[in-house]
């Protein structure tokens, strides 16, 4: 099978079903009915599934009696099989225009191979130095190979697997189709439980859990939101050091949600898919915005300190700043365009210049206004 390989960490594919249960039987039996399934759902693509084919495979059953009476040494039969079914280098040639010998090997023809009667026929030499039949002294057995069992900590697993197409790529799309129709429909006579995280609590009963692209997207953007979080609370307690405040650190974060208004049309807007590096550029911009914050309130701070009245230094907060403030978030969303072609950080380039955008402006509006408001009756009553 050729498939593309799929852009960032690696998976086994796309979209991975992972099937847990009590035996292998079950599990390949609802592996298969699941594999009909993805068939099935619109836009699913390069489906497969773990479970080997049930090849046949003949084993050659000597019998040992027959064997010893006849003075045939079972290495022996075992190493006419092999030299007949895999070839054996029996002697060399050496001649004057050679610089290598050349093997003289024995092997019987492809046909040959194929041929039972022919295997049966083999003469093999005994003690005495009489050939025997192979047929008279051993029987051909038809049986099974053996099918592989993958395991994943520690647990039997049957994987199926395939990929997304379409207008809609992404394959959580659909995991989520595919979810609801396994939902509501027993499998193979079994009600599956699903889980997207964690493998299932109990080994003893069939169950599915969603693996691939999933797992690496639901893993990095948990672990964007904890490292977002711890960000916003160091850069909190920075601002509460600073300002010697914990109501003006709020007042100056308060424009980072207002990213989220520039961030997502603009994603809409350009047709990027919201990745990991969108989540990249989300957290920049917290720092950005915070720095924008912090040169209106202190320019307000240091015009009050100076006597000027508080609404009037308020409103010069906005006046003064904003061409420092615009022209720095310019020439970041200058240097966000070399890479809005880029196809892995296409989504940083659009989280920061639409973010940007929009959360400059507003910035100017948004903070004198919360300033004001927060700290107007204190004002007035020191004034």
């Amino acid at each position: 099978q050729v498939v593309e390989v799929p852009p960032g960490p690696p998976v086994q594919a796309p979209l991975v079903a992972e099937i847990y249960g009590p035996d292998y039987s079950g599990q390949s039996e609802i592996a298969t009915e699941l594999r009909q399934i993805f068939d099935d759902t619109a836009d699913i693509v390069d489906i497969d599934h773990s479970v080997e084919a049930r090849t046949r495979r003949l084993v050659v059953e000597v019998d040992r009696n027959k064997a010893a009476l006849l003075g045939v040494a079972q290495v022996n039969v075992v190493r006419a099989v092999q030299m007949a079914l895999d070839g054996e280098d029996v002697t060399y040639i050496h001649n004057d225009y050679q610089k290598y010998a050349a093997p003289v090997r024995l092997e019987f023809s492809t046909a040959d191979k194929a041929d039972l009667d022919k295997l049966l026929a083999l003469q093999i030499s005994s003690r005495t130095g009489n050939l025997v039949p192979l047929s008279e002294i051993a029987t051909i057995r038809e049986a099974r190979w053996e099918q592989t069992i993958y395991h994943k900590d520690l647990l039997p697993v049957v994987f199926v697997t395939g990929d997304m197409a379409g207008k809609l790529d992404s394959p959580l799309y659909g995991m989520f189709d595919l979810y609801g129709t396994i939902r509501d429909t027993d499998v193979a006579g079994y009600s599956l439980e699903q889980r997207f995280i964690s493998q299932p609590d109990d080994p003893y009963r069939f169950s599915l859990k969603w693996d691939g692209e999933w797992q690496i997207t639901y893993e990095t953007f948990r672990d964007m939101g904890i490292a977002y979080s711890v960000g916003l609370i160091l850069i909190y307690l920075l601002i509460v050091a600073q300002f010697r405040s914990y109501l003006v650190p709020l007042i100056i974060m308060a424009p980072i949600p207002l990213t989220v208004i520039g961030v997502m049309p603009g994603h809409a807007l350009t047709g990027a898919q919201f990745t990991a590096t969108s989540m990249i550029g989300m957290i920049a911009l917290a720092g950005i915005i915070v720095r924008n914050s912090i040169l209106l309130v202190d320019f307000m701070r240091h015009e009050i300190n100076r006597g000027v009245d508080f609404q009037t230094a308020v409103i010069q907060a906005s006046a003064v700043r904003a061409k420092p403030i615009v022209l720095t978030g310019l020439a970041a969303t200058l240097g966000a365009f070399f890479i809005l072609d880029d196809p892995i950080f296409k989504g940083l380039a659009v989280s920061l210049i639409f973010g940007i955008l929009v959360s400059t402006l507003l910035t100017l509006i948004v903070i004198p206004v919360l300033y004001y408001a927060a700290e107007y009756k204190k004002q007035t009553t020191a004034q």
